[in-house]
């Protein structure tokens, strides 16, 4: 996904400035890369940020980012400060793309379809994975990976290898990553009743007379 976003040029820094951009209804930030050396401090619409950070592709997003009604350049989320009481955006970073150079981005995995194993055998999905890094042209971050369980019987599972093939994307995790797998039904019967017997133990193992004791 992509998203305008416009931007002001900020001269001053520091935390009194900061203060006075949000009095004025902006989020101060600051963009990394290119041809600024220390970075160019921003301002920008913290509503319209926010829509976009809670959009599918969310912090990986990618932003033409119009400074000062110019030129946009693309650039992505480098991290952003919420305010812990209000949630309101504190300061956003973001970072310059080179659209001909790969980079490394964090992607939400997503499960789609009802198994087998839970439909036919009773079993539970456990959802081991829901982010890996993967490597990638600026132009093709997903949105995240989605996983078909339909097809997933008890103990059967899927890996971050078995979702590479056709994809514009290369596994900087693990391959060997489990995303998802099927669990047996007894494996949820056993913890219960080995909670249960653990609670009849303790039961057993009180001397007659303690209640009155410890009264």
């Amino acid at each position: 996904m992509e998203a305008r976003l416009a931007a002001e040029t900020r001269e001053a820094r520091g935390k009194n400035h900061a203060r006075r951009v949000r009095r004025a209804g902006r989020v101060p930030g600051v963009v990394y890369g290119g041809d600024t050396h220390g970075g160019q401090p921003v301002a920008v619409d913290p509503k319209e940020l926010m829509r976009i950070l809670r959009s599918e592709s969310g912090v990986n997003t990618l932003i033409e980012l119009a400074l000062d009604g110019g030129d946009a350049g693309r650039v992505l989320v480098k991290e952003f400060q919420l305010d812990p009481i209000s949630s309101d955006l504190l300061h956003v970073d973001f970072y310059r793309l080179a659209m001909d150079k790969a980079l490394t981005v964090t992607v939400p995995v997503s499960l789609s379809g009802e198994a087998v194993g839970v439909k036919l055998q009773g079993g539970l999905v456990d959802f081991v994975t829901r982010e890996v890094q993967v490597e990638c042209m600026p132009s093709e971050i997903p949105e995240h990976i989605e996983v078909d369980v339909s097809e997933l019987r008890v103990g059967d599972g899927v890996r971050l290898r078995d979702r590479v093939e056709g994809v514009a994307w290369t596994p900087v995790s693990d391959p060997d990553t489990l995303l998802v797998h099927v669990l047996p039904p007894k494996v949820e019967e056993s913890a219960e009743e080995a909670e249960a017997e653990g609670a009849d133990g303790d039961a057993e193992d009180k001397p007659e007379g303690a209640d009155e004791a410890e009264g």
